[in-house]
């Protein structure tokens, strides 16, 4: 069975039902199942970020935390100044896939690069999925 791996970013105080959207959005483009899913990952930025570790409690995930300097150093499709800015990071969700995906893990293995999507609470989350090394 091929596995994966979520990477997420979010705007701080975002809504679990936005997070949980967009992950179900980007599970159906991926074409990949909950129970496909190894592990979710983000910035330790987002250590105490709710909607992200209610998420991964729910879905039985474990949830990684990768510090800004290991995301800085994967190669990313969509590397946004934004994000940089705010995280010291130009990518969080895309280059948490991939890392939670395994060592050296490509770019290539991103099946879903960049999903965003703005909840009704108007605050942002990004899901990104990688195909985990076998």
């Amino acid at each position: 069975m091929t596995t994966f791996t979520v990477g997420l970013g979010c705007d701080r105080g975002v809504l679990l039902e936005t997070v949980r959207e967009a992950v179900q959005a980007a599970l159906a483009e991926a074409g990949a199942t909950r129970g496909q899913v190894v592990a979710a990952a983000t910035i330790t930025l987002k250590k105490d970020e709710a909607a992200l570790l209610a998420l991964a409690e729910e879905y039985g995930w474990p949830l990684h935390f990768y510090e800004a300097e290991q995301l800085a150093a994967v190669q990313v499709p969509h590397p946004s100044e934004t994000v940089l800015r705010y995280t010291g990071t130009p990518s969080v969700s895309e280059a948490a896939a991939l890392l939670a995906a395994g060592p050296d893990t490509p770019m290539s293995a991103l099946l879903v690069e960049k999903h965003k999507l703005r909840g009704a609470d108007g605050r942002n989350a990004t899901v990104s999925i990688a195909r985990k090394n076998p």
